[in-house]
C-alpha cells in the first residue's frame, strides 16, 4: 500500500478530535486562553448545550490585527520562550495552555469568529469556518470591557458531522460545561466568572483579592456552605511541595466522584494517581461504593511536574509521584483526625425533614442506610411500669455489675472502668465521678456529645446537650472505637508477619510480575514479603498474620492490577482494615445490649477522644444531632 499525504484540513480534523471532543473542552480551552491573556471578568454564553453557540468574553490584553492571522495558526502560541537554537523548555509551563492548539482545533471544526482589541489600538476580526481561514479585518468593539477578546464558536462540529453522533442531549452538555467552568472558578479566585444558556443567567461570581479568604468564598459560592460546613481545612507543606484545601468528613460522602476537585498549579486535573490517593486516603472510612468529597489545591515547583503528557492538559505527571502520595493521604489523614468524632450536618438535616408530616425519609448519606425510627423506651435512669432488665434500683443507688461484666466481655477494656462512681440514682449526675458532676453542675453540659439520658430500643442512645440532643447507635460507636483502639495496638508492636511453611510458587504474566517485584519492599511493610522467581512467576515467602489462610493467588492478583491502574497497592492494606473492621464488629456492643448511664456515658466521652469516631468502619454515622434551633422549628416555635 502506499504511503500518501493527508491533506492539511484532514490533518487539523483529526488534530482537533483530540484537543476537542464535545463543547465542554471548547469552554476550557477559550476560558484557559482567557486567563494566559490576564483577564479579570470573563463571561460565558452558550446556546444548545454549546453545540449550537459558545460566545466567550474577557477583558485580558486582547490581540493586535496581525496577531489574528497567527492565533489560528497551528502551533502558533505567545506562551513559550524558544531559544535561538530553536528550543524550548516544556517542563516549566507557567501559562494554562501552551500547545497553540485550541483556536485552530476548533475552527477546523466550526465556524470560529475572533474579535479582539488590544490596549491603544483598533479592534479587529477574524473568520475560520472548518478550517478554512479568511483574512483578518477591522471591526466594531462589542466586548465586555475597553479591550480583551470576544471568540464566537457556531455551528460546533458541523464540519465533522459523525461526530454530532456522539454528542449527549443539550441539557446534559450544558452540566458538562457548567462543571468545567466551575472547576476553572475554583482554581482563580481572582477572577469574575458568569455562565449563561439559552438566555438564562446559571451563575455569577465577582472576582476578590488573592489569598485564603477569596479561596474559600469561592468555594462557597459555588459548592454551597455546606461543604465549608462538613469539611476539614487542609494546610500541609514539605520538601518544595504544599497542599491547601478542604477534604469532607466521610459522612460527607457521595455516591460519585462529581465534587473531587484536584488542581495542580492553579491548574484543574482529573488526574487518576491523585484520584487513587484520594481514595486511599479514605481507605478504611468509607464504604466500597462511597465517594469522598474534596477540593485540594497542589503547589510545587514547575519543574517538579509534566503537564504536557495529554493534549487536553487534563493528566500530569510528577517527578517524585511516591513523596506526592504520602503528602497528600498524611495531610488528609491528620486534617480528618484532627476533625475529631465530627459527623457531617447533612445528616441532622434528612433527620428533620423525616420528622417533618407528610416527608417521607430520604435515602441517608451512606452505603446501607437505615434510620431511626419507632417510639420512645425509657432508660434504665427512669423505668417503665413493665420494664424488664435485671436493674437494681433503690436507696443505696447499687450498680448493674451484670451490664458491665458483659461490656468487659465485649472488648471494652477501660471503658467500663474509666469513672469512679457509678450509681442509678435519679439525674445523671450519677454517671460522673464527683469532679466530672461539680463541672456539668456549674457549666451546664460540658460535653460535646451531651449526656446520656436513655437508651431507646436497646440500640440508641439518647444525649442532651448544652443546646440539642444527639442520638448515637451505640453497635456503630463502639464497632470504630474498638477498630481504632485494635489498630493502634497493632501498628505499635508492627504488622506480625507469617513464614509459610512451604513457599508458594505463583505464576503470573511477566508483566505483573514486574509490577510487583518493583513494590516488594512497599509490600513487605504490610507483611507480605515476595521475591521474583524466574521468569513470569512470583515466590511468596511470608504472609500478613492478620489475614490467616487467605487467596494469596488472587491477592497478588489484585495488587497486580492496582498497581497497574494506580501505581500504589492499596489492595493489601484494604484487606488489611477488612479483617481490622470484621473484628471489631464482631467485638462490639451490639444492638439490643441494654446498657445503664455509666456504661453510656463512657461511650460518649470515649466518642469525643477518638478520631474518625463520627462514623464507623462501613462508612454508616454514628450519631444525629439536633439542634435546639432545630426541634423548634420541627413543632412551629420558630
Amino acid at each position: 500500500m502506499a504511503i500518501t499525504r493527508l491533506p492539511i484540513e484532514i490533518v487539523n480534523r483529526i488534530a482537533a478530535g483530540e484537543v476537542i471532543e464535545r463543547p465542554a473542552a471548547a469552554v476550557k480551552e477559550l476560558v484557559e486562553n482567557a486567563l494566559d491573556a490576564g483577564a479579570r471578568n470573563i463571561r460565558v454564553r452558550v446556546e444548545g448545550g454549546g453545540l449550537g453557540l459558545i460566545v466567550v468574553e474577557d477583558d485580558g490584553s486582547g490581540m493586535r490585527a496581525d496577531e489574528l492571522a497567527l492565533a489560528v495558526e497551528r502551533h502558533a502560541t505567545s506562551k513559550l520562550t524558544v531559544a535561538e537554537d530553536g528550543t524550548a523548555d516544556l517542563l516549566h509551563i507557567v501559562t494554562m495552555g501552551f500547545r497553540g492548539e485550541a483556536l485552530p482545533s476548533i475552527g477546523a471544526v466550526s465556524r470560529l469568529e475572533l474579535l479582539s482589541r488590544a490596549d491603544n489600538a483598533e479592534a479587529a476580526a477574524i473568520r475560520v469556518s472548518g478550517g478554512m481561514v479568511e483574512a483578518p479585518r477591522p471591526a466594531a468593539w462589542t466586548g465586555i470591557a475597553a479591550h480583551g477578546t470576544k471568540v464566537t464558536v457556531a455551528d460546533l462540529f458541523y464540519a465533522t458531522p459523525a461526530r454530532l453522533k456522539f454528542m449527549k442531549t443539550a441539557r446534559a452538555e450544558t452540566m458538562a460545561i457548567n462543571d468545567t467552568l466551575k472547576r476553572l472558578a475554583l482554581a482563580r479566585p481572582e477572577t469574575g466568572f458568569a455562565l449563561e444558556s439559552d438566555g438564562r443567567r446559571l451563575w455569577r461570581v465577582s472576582g476578590e483579592a488573592a489569598g485564603e479568604t477569596a479561596r474559600q468564598n469561592r468555594l462557597a459560592a459555588l459548592l454551597g456552605r455546606e461543604l465549608g460546613d462538613n469539611c476539614a481545612t487542609i494546610d500541609v507543606a514539605r520538601e518544595g511541595m504544599r497542599i491547601e484545601g478542604l477534604a469532607g468528613l466521610p459522612t460527607l460522602a457521595r455516591a460519585g466522584a462529581g465534587l473531587q476537585f484536584l488542581f495542580v498549579n492553579g491548574r484543574p486535573v482529573r488526574d487518576r494517581m491523585l484520584t487513587g490517593v484520594l481514595r486511599a486516603a479514605y481507605e478504611d472510612l468509607l464504604a466500597r461504593d462511597r465517594h469522598p468529597v474534596a477540593a485540594l489545591f497542589v503547589s510545587l515547583a514547575y519543574e517538579q511536574v509534566d503537564v504536557n503528557v495529554h493534549p487536553a492538559k487534563t493528566e500530569v505527571r510528577f517527578r517524585d509521584p511516591a513523596a506526592m502520595r504520602g503528602l497528600i493521604i498524611g495531610a488528609i489523614r491528620h486534617a480528618l483526625a484532627g476533625a475529631g468524632f465530627r459527623a457531617a450536618t447533612t445528616i441532622s438535616a434528612a433527620a428533620q425533614a423525616a420528622f417533618r408530616p407528610g416527608n417521607a425519609p430520604s435515602r441517608p448519606n451512606w452505603s446501607d442506610g437505615g434510620h431511626v425510627s419507632g417510639s420512645w423506651m425509657p432508660g434504665p435512669n427512669m423505668p417503665g411500669p413493665n420494664a424488664p432488665g435485671p436493674y437494681v434500683s433503690g436507696p443505696e443507688g447499687r450498680e448493674h455489675v451484670g451490664a458491665r461484666l458483659a461490656l468487659a466481655e465485649a472488648g471494652l477494656p477501660g471503658l467500663v472502668g474509666a469513672f469512679s462512681h457509678r450509681t442509678h440514682v435519679a439525674g445523671h449526675e450519677a454517671a460522673l465521678t464527683e469532679a466530672e458532676a461539680a463541672r456539668a453542675r456549674s457549666d451546664g453540659l460540658p460535653f460535646p456529645l451531651g449526656l446520656a439520658k436513655a437508651q431507646l430500643h436497646e440500640t440508641y442512645i439518647l444525649a442532651q446537650t448544652a443546646d440539642g440532643f444527639v442520638l448515637v447507635d451505640q453497635h456503630a460507636a463502639h464497632e470504630r472505637l474498638t477498630m481504632e483502639r485494635m489498630k493502634a495496638a497493632q501498628l505499635a508492636g508492627g504488622l506480625a508477619r507469617q513464614l509459610l511453611l512451604t513457599p508458594e510458587i505463583v505464576e503470573m504474566p511477566e508483566d505483573a510480575c514486574a509490577l510487583l517485584a518493583d513494590a516488594a519492599a512497599a509490600l513487605e511493610a504490610w507483611g507480605l514479603v515476595i521475591e521474583p522467581f524466574g521468569h513470569g512467576a512470583i515466590l511468596l515467602r511470608e504472609v500478613p498474620a492478620l489475614l490467616g489462610q487467605a487467596d494469596w493467588r488472587g491477592l497478588l492478583d489484585d495488587l497486580a492490577a492496582e498497581l497497574a491502574e494506580h501505581d500504589q497497592a492499596f489492595e493489601l492494606k484494604s484487606r488489611i482494615d477488612d479483617y481490622f473492621a470484621g473484628r471489631a464488629c464482631r467485638h462490639s456492643v451490639r444492638a439490643g445490649r441494654r446498657l445503664d448511664l455509666a456504661e453510656m456515658n463512657a461511650l460518649l466521652r470515649d466518642m469525643e477522644a477518638t478520631p474518625f469516631s463520627g462514623q464507623c468502619n462501613h462508612g454508616r454515622p454514628t450519631y444525629v444531632e439536633l439542634k435546639r434551633a432545630d426541634i423548634e422549628r420541627l413543632f412551629g416555635r420558630r
